[in-house]
């Protein structure tokens, strides 16, 4: 078992009104048992669709997992779907009845409902996994060597049956490859120039490790993944491949193993001992948010303020007024001044600070959408940067600028 197929059911995800987190995670989880997804279909819970869209699952991988469709409400159909799909019927699973019941009563329910005795009425060629954390059980079919599982939709129900349940089946059953990945960070270089400059390496890898570039906002994730039967043997195939990669790209490389920039700054200032605060405006606090999100992170996050008005960049900050009236409040000179008021006020090593415009109007003092300075104060030394983003909405502007920041501090740290 190889591939694999996801299929998420549900208008909801269509109309956009639910995110579908379930396929990130089931395709990591398969991921690391050394299976692959190829391909993931979202659909509406229609009947000749679901039925459809099984054909072409099974015809493109060994083990196909959906997800939605299994409520109890009457726009639930794809337990019928899969009936009639494997050429079977529904009937009442006894055991699921009783692990419904049990559930139900736990919770304070002791009137089971006709509509709620429905969810223990299964395909009957089915095994049925039980669900500890709702009442839709999940269902696994085979046809032809290949397997198919159909889990509730709930994320905090798919979690479970995959990790608990699915998963270790899986690695049961069959025997599957490691799949181990790295990731090498590149700042400084644009993608197209970057694999211009790795070509000779990456057409000399060995046939069982890809190479994925994933751009993030202005750095290159180089995602090498391995495949084999020894971990171990794959760790250090990883690691031989990531040297030969120094003496090209050395001092462009940030980090070799952690994806996200964030984890990458915790690190280097847990190393360093350094600490930070910040000052936002135009990022409304992202910046503080990106930093906090690590374990461990009070160890050098001090604090942080959004500053969003302007009287309060004055108050709090200490900028200067007459700064603001001879240059606007977004500019290079106040973006400064915040970092230096900012690192005085929490007494850090390092502060952060952003003034801009992240629309969709235009800033109060008529400057464009999508302009932001920001300011990097490292002891006593500080770099001011300019950034202009007019085609990003206020979201992705927030998102993208502060990676940024952060990309840049790594950048600076790395170099001292």
């Amino acid at each position: 078992m190889q591939n694999a197929v996801l299929v998420t059911i549900g208008d909801e995800i269509l109309s956009g009104n639910t995110i579908d987190t379930n396929s990130n995670f089931i395709a990591a989880e398969l991921k690391n048992i050394g299976i692959k997804v190829v391909q993931i279909f979202t659909i509406s819970d229609e009947i000749e669709i679901i039925k459809n869209t099984l054909k072409s699952a099974f015809e493109l991988g060994d083990l196909v997992i959906t997800t939605g469709g299994l409520g109890p409400t009457r726009d639930d159909k794809t337990k019928k779907a899969l009936a009639e799909f494997f050429d079977d019927e529904i009937a009442l699973d006894e055991v699921t009845f009783e692990h419904l019941k049990g559930y139900m009563e736990r919770r304070g329910r002791i009137e089971i409902l006709e509509r709620n005795r429905e969810q223990a009425f299964v395909p009957t060629k089915s095994t049925v996994f039980q669900n500890h954390f709702g009442t839709a059980p999940c269902m696994m079919m085979k046809q032809d060597g290949k397997l198919s599982f159909s889990l509730p939709g709930v994320p905090y129900e798919v979690k479970p049956l995959i990790k608990n349940q699915i998963v270790p089946y899986l690695k049961d059953k069959f025997n599957l490859n490691y799949i181990s990945t790295r990731i090498v960070s590149v700042v400084g270089i644009p993608e197209s120039i970057l694999a211009d400059q790795i070509e000779d390496w990456e057409v000399a890898l060995p046939e069982n490790l890809a190479l994925s570039y994933l751009p993030v906002g202005t750095r290159v994730k180089l995602r090498l993944t391995a495949t084999g039967t020894d971990e171990n043997l794959l760790q250090i195939q990883l690691e031989d491949e990531i040297q030969k990669l120094f003496p090209i790209i050395g001092e462009n490389i940030i980090a070799t193993s952690e994806d996200k920039i964030e984890k990458i700054l915790g690190e280097i200032l847990s190393e360093k001992e350094l600490t930070i605060s910040t000052a936002e405006s135009c990022t409304g606090g992202y910046l503080s948010q990106m930093l906090t999100s690590n374990p461990g992170s009070s160890k050098y996050f001090v604090g942080g303020t959004v500053t969003y008005a302007t009287q309060k960049k004055i108050d709090l900050l200490h900028v200067s007024e007459s700064t603001i009236e001879r240059f606007t409040v977004v500019s290079e000179e106040v973006s400064r001044e915040m970092a230096e008021g900012c690192k005085n006020l929490f007494k850090t090593d390092i502060s952060l600070s952003t003034t801009g415009v992240a629309g969709p109007g235009k800033g109060e003092d008529g400057k464009d959408v999508g302009l932001v300075y920001y300011t990097i104060k490292v002891n006593h030394k500080s770099e001011t940067f300019k950034l202009h983003l007019p085609h990003l909405e206020r979201h992705d502007f927030i998102y993208f600028v502060s990676q940024k920041i952060i990309q840049d501090l790594v950048g600076i740290l790395i170099r001292k």
